[in-house]
């Protein structure tokens, strides 16, 4: 199962990051998680938010530009190592991970992390599911 995941483009100036957090706290738009990666003109922040459409929306409705992307979730246990052993399954079938970025979850042992893969993410969460590692829902994501 793959979420939606927003990436909106900031350029790489003061308050750019607390501007477009803030757009999505005004329209009462909940974070669940945050990832942001920069070069020396812009960042990309990537948000999982309960409704991307509507988060996607209101981003644009003031100028950001923002796209929508597919991502597998998946629960890893909460010790070393877990992780590491979630990508070498990918690895061993050829299966390229762009980037990844875990965050906190309300459960004390496993933690969530998120996938973005090169290309055939039915591929990959069917190789995921043969190797019984945990595909997280975006009831469990949401989940207080």
């Amino acid at each position: 199962m793959t979420i939606k995941q927003l990436s909106v483009f900031l350029e790489n100036k003061p308050g750019q990051l607390v501007e477009a957090l803030e757009t999505l706290a005004n329209a009462d738009i909940d974070l669940r998680a945050l990832s942001l990666a920069d070069t020396a003109d812009f960042g990309i922040l990537r948000v999982i938010v309960p409704n991307p459409d509507h988060a996607f929306n209101v981003l644009k409705e003031v100028g950001y530009i923002v796209m929508i992307n597919e991502v597998i979730p998946v629960a890893v246990g909460d010790k070393p190592g877990s992780l590491a052993a979630v990508l070498r399954i990918l690895a061993d079938r050829d299966i390229d991970v762009e980037y990844t970025y875990a965050f906190v979850s309300h459960s004390k042992d496993r933690a969530f992390v998120i996938l973005r893969i090169a290309s055939e993410n039915e591929f990959a969460i069917k190789i995921l599911k043969e190797n019984n590692v945990t595909l997280i829902t975006e009831a469990d994501l949401f989940e207080k």
